[in-house]
């Protein structure tokens, strides 16, 4: 790999704080922007970040490719189980669906996917994010903007008087924000959000520790989604090869069942040596049924939740992880990284 020499690094910084609308002399404190290319005809949103370090000044661009909002559920690569969990619940006309995880997890995408299986000219659907990653048309979409005075709180508090059918709302960060989420799921509203958590049954209880009362955290919750991104197998280039006794182990192969056919990268000039093209997502769903409304109201322990839910057909993400692992799409070394 080749190495910029270290001399250029302020130019190339200053450069791309231009072309991102960021203060180029302000190199004390992190900002963000957004910048837009074209590529192979593609239109290609970059948010990029700044962050003083000691070495200089670090900068990370994620690239928002605006195609990804158009994507239906199917196109995730969501098994079917878990796709027809989750359709009771987005087709319901009321209640909070959480999608969880951490950050560059997919979570926008898959609220976006939802957005387009639910959004039809006769619904009024408001979002409220930041920052708004991804501009659909027919979808009123509001901008946070704290220095104004338009928290998400605020900006809630504002768009339910404007009599939504279907509330995004970009992240639950307090506990005023998620008690107007939670009775705007009550009083007839769709609410879809996101939450930092590492798995479905951990959002019942994070609500409950933002001060939200335990009754209402189950009355109004209907599903929660965990989700995780593993990079797919290379298509061209992975090869099989048979599993280790560790590996049987690790995902529960019973003696005598028939060995699985598994895939690892190799690498090609269609991957760039890496072995992996693209990637996938790893999901749990978990539907709030009457038995986990009565756990949360007795302020279960997520632990407690997790096996209710388990025996009431939730898949865990390994679970969901190794039977993609056993399609081929990804690997077992790739999936261990991103689930512990």
């Amino acid at each position: 790999m080749n190495a910029a020499p270290k001399s250029t690094q302020n130019g190339v910084i200053s450069r791309i704080k231009i072309m991102s609308d960021i203060d180029i002399a302000e190199r004390r404190k992190p900002q963000d922007g957004r910048l837009s290319v074209n590529h192979q005809g593609r239109k290609i949103d970059l948010r990029v970040a700044t962050l003083p370090t000691v070495w200089g000044e670090k900068v990370v661009m994620r690239i928002l490719d605006n195609s990804t909002a158009t994507l239906d559920l199917e196109e995730l690569g969501i098994r079917q189980h878990n796709l027809d969990l989750y359709q009771q619940s987005y087709t319901k006309p009321y209640g909070m669906i959480l999608v969880t995880g951490p950050t560059g997890s997919g979570k926008s995408t898959t609220l976006y996917a939802t957005l387009n299986q639910v959004s039809r000219p006769e619904i009024n659907v408001i979002t409220v994010e930041d920052p708004v990653e991804y501009r659909i048309p027919g979808i009123n979409q509001v901008q946070v903007n704290v220095k104004a005075g338009l928290t998400f709180a605020g900006a809630l508090r504002s768009i339910l008087r404007s009599d939504p059918d279907v509330v995004l709302l970009g992240e639950i960060r307090d506990g005023e924000t998620a008690q107007i989420a939670i009775e705007a799921a009550l009083t007839g509203h769709l609410v879809l959000s996101t939450l930092h958590t590492n798995d479905a049954p951990s959002a019942i209880t994070r609500l409950t520790e933002m001060g939200i009362e335990p009754f209402l955290v189950g009355s109004a919750v209907d599903c929660v989604i965990a989700q995780r991104l593993a990079r797919r197998l290379c298509p061209h280039c992975k090869e099989t090869y048979s599993p280790t006794g560790y590996e049987l182990e690790r995902f529960g192969w019973q003696a005598g069942e028939e060995l699985p056919e598994l895939f690892r990268p190799a690498g090609c000039a269609r991957c760039s040596r890496t072995g992996y093209r693209g990637r996938l997502a790893l999901h749990e769903i978990m539907p709030v049924n009457e038995e986990l409304e009565r756990l949360a109201v007795a302020r279960a322990s997520s632990a407690d939740i997790g096996r209710v839910a388990r025996a009431a057909g939730m898949q865990t993400l390994i679970e969901d992880g190794w039977a993609k692992v056993r399609d081929g799409l990804t690997s077992v070394e790739e999936l261990l990284r991103v689930v512990k």
